[in-house]
């Protein structure tokens, strides 16, 4: 049985929060590699969405520049997930008996990880004016429901220890 986590509020992430860097499976050597903004970005500015990236493996030497304005954001866990920039497979995912669990980062994946151990999930109130539908209310079903904890908390420590391997 899960033991006692305490509480979880919802911090209004959205999956724009968690782009600046994906790690992906390398489509040359199929090692880890990172999605990351290209460097014409100016310091201390954010990147925005449609930013160019670039991919880059760090064991082949792999580098790939997006060619930018074309952003396809994974939908439903029915299937493996892909980056948004290059459509290359992500690296932080498992197949679990539900669906696909996947993260793009390791913040991404501490998101769901301390949202699916806590025993009380408060969301923001429906009277306040930020964002509605965040990462944490957009989760399919089957990663919310209590009776599944103990199988995607184990998805994810398994998802952790494949870049420790890596």
């Amino acid at each position: 049985m899960t033991s006692f986590y305490g509480r979880f509020r919802d911090p209004r992430s959205t999956a724009y929060d968690f782009i600046d860097s994906i790690f992906v499976k390398c489509p040359n050597c199929a090692n880890v590699a990172h999605v990351v903004p290209a460097p014409q970005v100016s310091d201390g500015e954010r990147p925005t969405l449609f930013t160019l990236r670039r991919l880059v493996c760090r064991s082949c030497g792999l580098s790939r520049k997006s060619s930018g304005g074309h952003v396809a954001f994974a939908r439903g866990t029915n299937h493996p997930a892909i980056d948004p920039y290059f459509g290359v497979a992500l690296w932080l995912q498992l197949e679990t008996r539900h669906g696909w669990l996947w993260a793009y980062n390791l913040e991404h994946l501490d998101l769901i990880r301390r949202f699916v151990r806590a025993t009380l999930r408060e969301r923001a109130p429906w009277y306040d004016t930020g964002q509605k539908m965040t990462l944490v209310a957009r989760l399919p079903l089957w990663i919310k429901q209590a009776r599944n904890r103990d199988e995607v908390l184990r998805t994810i420590n398994r998802i952790s220890a494949t870049l420790v391997h890596a």
